[in-house]
């Protein structure tokens, strides 16, 4: 029993060691969007926020985006059929700014996700050359058009995504928000990413979406998605698909949000969306995440069994100390490139069971019929094995 887990950690280690050099790779791969040279020109842009119930957010939004320094540029906001005072706001902002142009989305038609729609119609509404896609919730300083456009022609990117700044205010939030960062650090290699045009090597973050008129409509735009519940991933598929370019950057200094307030809304909208992002395979989902838990948990239950007087070989403990320390290591990495307190990373653990609960939890959502957002439940999906 005691060989079983010396086996068992060595296998842990090397695991964890290919997950570090991912991450370490990645944080060495990934640019910011101010390190780039100031754009040669300066297409049009139509920047297009769908808005659902977002009178707390959208009025500090559209103003950070008719306060751009970037000379050629279109605001068009879209309110989906909200039940709030969204609308309000934004008749009083647009004849405050004509470059503020606001649409009544139609209503929901079979087939799409509500999102997808409102995306959709914006893009039949919008002039420019390049869409920016952004989120209600998103704030951007001046220089986000120019820096994303500058980023942009420099990597001769069809499609170019960003992280912001992530703002987390209670401790439920700190748990929850910095998982899916972390998530993509880890296990997206950016050093094979950019060398394939496999679409399964591909992410992209909602709130900064940056992609050319001709890409879009190459793609086949937000219809071609419509039933894919995980839009900002299934567009940087797509595109990789079809053999454009696609890159990543690092969006600190240039928009930052609170995507969820609170542990409740937080949970409820990573749910909806993780067993999606995996294609609805059950076997492969299971399989990822209980290598996950196996991975970063072992270690630390064994050190705990041998703290408690189970026995256990000197190797196999020396072993497991590794482990935890390397785990270590990947959280504080991840924490410290996207701005998170670095003393979380010791609660590493409670972050492991937290994300195995939201992955079975958005599994069971989704076959049950239960997963939504926003007052809008999601259709069951086909579901596949592998």
């Amino acid at each position: 029993m005691i060989l079983f887990w010396t086996h068992q950690q060595i296998s842990v280690l090397i695991f964890l060691l290919v997950i570090l050099f991912i991450t370490l790779s990645n944080i060495g791969i990934l640019r910011k969007l101010g390190s780039y040279p100031l754009p040669s020109q300066y297409p049009f842009i139509s920047v297009l926020v769908p808005a659902r119930n977002e009178e707390e957010n959208i009025g500090d939004c559209v103003k950070s985006l008719l306060n751009q320094d970037y000379p050629n540029f279109e605001v068009l906001v879209l309110d989906d059929n909200s039940t709030d005072g969204t609308w309000q706001i934004l008749e009083k902002l647009s004849v405050e700014d004509r470059r503020l142009r606001i649409l009544k989305g139609e209503p929901l038609p079979s087939g799409w996700f509500g999102k997808h729609w409102a995306c959709h119609q914006l893009s039949q509404n919008a002039d420019g050359e390049v869409f920016l896609f952004t989120d209600a919730d998103t704030r951007h300083n001046p220089n986000s058009l120019t820096d994303g456009i500058a980023g942009m022609i420099a990597e001769k990117a069809d499609l170019i995504t960003a992280f912001p700044r992530e703002e987390t205010i209670s401790l439920g939030e700190s748990m929850m928000v910095p998982l899916f960062p972390w998530f993509i650090l880890c296990f997206l290699p950016l050093i094979v990413a950019y060398r394939t045009q496999s679409p399964a090597f591909s992410a992209a973050i909602g709130q900064f979406l940056l992609i050319s008129r001709e890409a879009y409509k190459k793609i086949g735009g937000y219809e071609a998605i419509r039933q894919q519940a995980v839009d900002d991933v299934a567009l940087a598929r797509n595109i990789k698909a079809n053999g454009l370019g696609w890159r990543m950057s690092l969006g600190y200094d240039q928009l930052y949000c609170r995507m969820y307030h609170g542990f409740r809304e937080a949970y409820h909208g990573f749910t909806k969306n993780l067993f999606a992002g995996f294609g609805y395979k059950i076997l492969t989902f299971t399989f990822v995440w209980l290598c996950i838990g196996t991975a970063f948990l072992e270690p630390i239950v064994v050190l705990f069994l041998a703290i408690i007087g189970v026995k256990s070989s000197f190797l196999t403990l020396a072993l497991a100390g590794i482990g935890a320390f390397i785990s270590f290591m990947i959280w504080g990495a991840s924490h410290w490139r996207f701005g998170f307190p670095i003393y979380l990373a010791f609660l590493y653990p409670v972050s492991v069971i937290l994300l195995l609960i939201i992955a079975f939890s958005s599994m069971i959502f989704a076959l049950t019929g239960k997963a939504g957002w926003k007052g809008r439940y999601f259709t069951k999906p086909k579901i596949g094995w592998l």
